[in-house]
């Protein structure tokens, strides 16, 4: 059995949370693969969540990733945007599809009359031809399906077409809109036709294990994995955690003691460590559940002792950057000054070197 304290140790180990890469250690190529990518819905948290992982994180290695095609902003996991190696997006985007397609199901009524072999073939073509903002797109669809549901018809082009959206979105201070082409397109490769399910179970463990096929299948939204991770069993290793849930890990993955100290990191919103399982009581306590989040709007995150403790925010004008850290509870002392030097580490990493950096906390946000 591995407690949840346990499991919150090992998963934060894998996610370099429990101690940023040295420097010089880790690129972040290397980072984004075997993170299997980074939430990107807002444009900084990629950034945000590098600078947690990596000691010396330059934001402009990952713009430049971008800019040269080797890292790509693509709808993959959950339906949502991730930035990826242009390498798993290709594959990756592959492996959701199916996810993809099933999302449709609950538009049909939208597309009454509308040939979605003749849409996505016509939506290729236009985004093919120049990038292309979706309003954009979905003004020469509604041409062509005047009665449709304009949102649905653009559900179909971005859930079955491989879209990405081309610089200068996504890059360090100086996003543009969004306008998205084909990633095969965008990369001159074709997508991977037979992704690996067995190979995409090895990673998700490495990045987020132990872990239950039901874990799994939220961070994908795939279904039928059970038999994928029964074709594996002799491979892996399996625990129960403290609810009796059967979790499968690598042999070889790191699982640190549950008493091994786990510092202060500041994480984006949306951030996969929150997201990427069914049951996140390893690092969100029952009593803080739901305090991320407004709506469908989620906060940035503090993590103490590996758990979720609080929020921040970063507000740069042209003179100052202030970052204001929330918790839900008092701190300490000794997790306060942690909590400081981490938050002065991130500045100066993340805001521009010519203002003033100050870091400061906010009033307990009570629960």
């Amino acid at each position: 059995m591995l407690s949840d304290r346990a499991l919150g140790r090992a998963t934060l180990a894998r996610q370099y949370l429990l101690a940023p890469a040295a420097p010089g250690t880790l690129t972040v190529a290397e980072a984004l693969t075997h993170l299997v990518g980074l939430q990107a819905q807002n444009v900084k948290p990629p950034y945000y969540g590098l600078a947690a992982r990596i000691e010396d994180f330059d934001p402009r290695e990952l713009s430049a990733s971008m800019e040269n095609r080797a890292a790509v902003r693509i709808v993959t996991m959950r339906s949502t945007i991730h930035t990826h190696t242009a390498a798993d997006a290709l594959t990756l985007r592959s492996l959701v599809q199916p996810a993809l397609e099933r999302e449709l199901h609950g538009f049909r009524a939208g597309l009454v009359g509308v040939d979605q072999d003749r849409l996505v073939a016509l939506s290729r073509d236009l985004v093919e031809s120049e990038p292309r903002t979706m309003a954009q797109l979905r003004e020469v669809l509604l041409k062509e399906w005047p009665d449709a549901d304009p949102l649905a018809l653009s559900l179909v082009a971005r859930c079955r077409l491989p879209l990405v959206q081309v610089t200068p979105r996504g890059l360090w201070r100086r996003s543009g809109q969004v306008a998205l082409t084909t990633v095969d397109r965008w990369l001159g490769r074709p997508l991977d036709p037979e992704p690996s399910a067995e190979d995409a179970v090895r990673r998700y463990l490495a990045a987020f294990g132990p872990a239950s096929v039901k874990d799994m299948q939220t961070w994908a939204r795939l279904t039928r994995l059970k038999e994928v991770f029964e074709r594996l069993r002799p491979e892996l290793l399996t625990f129960r955690d403290e609810r009796g849930t059967e979790l499968f890990d690598l042999p070889d993955a790191p699982r640190p003691d549950a008493d091994t100290e786990a510092p202060p990191r500041l994480l984006p919103e949306y951030d996969n460590l929150l997201l990427s399982h069914a049951d996140r009581s390893r690092v969100v306590p029952a009593e803080y559940k739901g305090l991320t989040w407004q709506g469908n709007y989620a906060y940035r995150v503090l993590m103490t002792d590996g758990l979720v403790a609080g929020v921040w925010k970063l507000e740069e004008n042209a003179d100052s950057a202030v970052l204001t850290i929330e918790p839900f509870a008092p701190l300490g002392r000794g997790r306060r000054e942690a909590t400081l030097a981490e938050g002065e580490r991130v500045l100066r990493l993340l805001a521009e070197p010519s203002v003033t950096h100050e870091v400061r906390f906010g009033a307990v946000r009570r629960t």
